[in-house]
């Protein structure tokens, strides 16, 4: 796009919802806009064109995703444009835009449709717009932080009976290997010292394009990135029926690869996720963990469990809580079930009663949260590396992370007395756990910033 002479260039602001798949998704659409001549916006209401990235996983997130819309209606400027996209905008785009007036446009990314054309100033566009499979390998802005997700894949090829993501994702589309190698290359030369891998089916990486199992050689040669100052991978969304060689072991050998398991396992009862259309159940769930913990004490579980879930019983509840007790994850998420239209699930008998949904969500909660909190005690007296991604110059601490907590998602660190800048590993001891976070105080820091150590 192309401004005519003399006139100011349009500028944006975008607002993401959901997973860090979407954020992935915000960073591209963003790269875009700046290439065709869109400058950001410093606020809300200084903006030409107003974005919202939504997310339509469950019937909360739609319901923040509208919130948040008819918020920033009314934040912006006279004359501004409110464009709705992502997951909402896909699975329910002609609905959309006659229930919210407010909204000037819903652009799914997949549609023939441009974000920039909205904008309410005389532009040229030099370009066609590109739809969400084109987003995959797109440029993108350099990261603030010395952190970025890179999504290897769009899509999904499974039939869970409770998600949606299928019907407005699509199938799987796993990206190049020597594309993202290309992206991972340009993030840790601008200073990201830790790459996040992301996509629906993250360990299903490649199957579509004939070759299973091609995460293992994925991480080998992203491994070699050390070279120019990449410190860590991390994998999350991982199912677990592929949690198995070669990729375990090579999770495992890689000095880049953090022991850091995110398993998708939704439940622990048998008959329950045979309804889900799952793969598991609580044993072959406890046997992957301890094999895994045989071979590395040190590393780190989390997952996600569905309460609620149509026929679920008191049998099955209770099943569920005994496999969190055995296990000790690091980190969990309960979610209660949400009956998505045009899936299995929805139509299934035998619903929860919210009452006892919520009280089961409570049960869990209150069995998982001590489980953390011994899990970040038992921290304390180790020495811990931490990835500095931001300071508290008032205080005059560093915060982070260690190879146990995923960005926006677990407990961060405080490393004490520290101002190192971000991207820079330090050698650090923990002095004290507090709930999900913790406080050291510095070691070592290394030497060569901008480097692995």
């Amino acid at each position: 796009m192309a401004s005519l002479p003399g006139a100011r260039a349009p500028r944006f602001h975008i607002e993401t919802l959901g997973c860090p798949k979407n954020a992935v998704d915000s960073d591209k659409v963003v790269a875009s806009l700046l290439a065709d001549g869109l400058e950001p916006a410093a606020a809300v209401d200084e903006a030409d064109v107003v974005v919202v990235n939504t997310c339509a996983f469950v019937e909360a997130a739609r319901q923040e995703s509208i919130d948040t819309i008819l918020a920033l209606a009314d934040a912006r400027k006279e004359g501004a444009r409110l464009v709705v996209t992502g997951c909402m905008a896909e699975r329910y785009g002609d609905e959309l835009a006659v229930a919210l007036p407010e909204v000037d446009a819903v652009v799914g990314f997949a549609h023939e449709a441009s974000i920039g054309s909205t904008v309410p100033v005389p532009v040229a566009f030099k370009r066609k717009p590109s739809g969400v499979r084109d987003l995959l390998d797109m440029p993108r802005p350099a990261p603030a932080v010395p952190w970025a997700y890179v999504k290897v894949a769009e899509g999904c090829d499974r039939a869970c009976a409770f998600c949606a993501i299928p019907s407005f994702r699509g199938k799987q589309r796993s990206r190049r290997p020597a594309s993202i190698e290309a992206e991972a290359r340009e993030l840790v030369a601008g200073g990201v010292r830790e790459l996040v891998l992301v996509a629906q089916d993250l360990a299903w990486y490649g199957r579509d394009a004939g070759e299973p199992g091609a995460l293992a050689p994925l991480l080998r040669s992203l491994d070699r990135l050390r070279v120019d100052g990449l410190a860590r991978v991390r994998l999350l969304y991982l199912y677990p029926s592929e949690v198995r060689e070669p990729l375990v072991s090579t999770m495992l050998e890689l000095p880049s690869v953090v022991p850091y398991f995110d398993l998708s396992l939704q439940h622990a009862s048998s008959p329950l996720l045979r309804s889900m259309r799952r793969w598991g159940s609580g044993d072959r769930f406890r046997a992957l963990i301890a094999a895994i913990r045989d071979r590395e004490p040190d590393a780190t579980f989390r997952s996600s469990f569905i309460v609620g879930f149509p026929g679920e019983t008191e049998r099955d509840h209770d099943e569920l809580l005994q496999f969190l007790a055995d296990v000790e994850l690091d980190w969990a998420g309960f979610f209660p079930f949400s009956p998505e239209d045009g899936t299995p699930a929805a139509e299934l008998p035998d619903a929860v009663d919210e009452r006892t949904t919520q009280e089961r969500l409570r049960e869990c909660s209150e069995l998982q949260d001590p489980i953390t909190a011994a899990a970040r005690d038992a921290l304390v007296g180790r020495e811990v590396e931490v990835l500095v991604d931001g300071i508290d110059e008032t205080r005059g601490d560093a915060t982070g992370r260690t190879p146990r907590e995923a960005p926006e998602i677990d407990g961060q660190v405080t490393v004490q007395g520290c101002f190192a800048r971000p991207g820079t590993l330090v050698q650090a001891r923990v002095v004290e756990a507090r709930g999900p976070d913790i406080v050291a105080v510095p070691l070592r820091v290394e030497q060569t910033i901008g480097r692995a150590s």
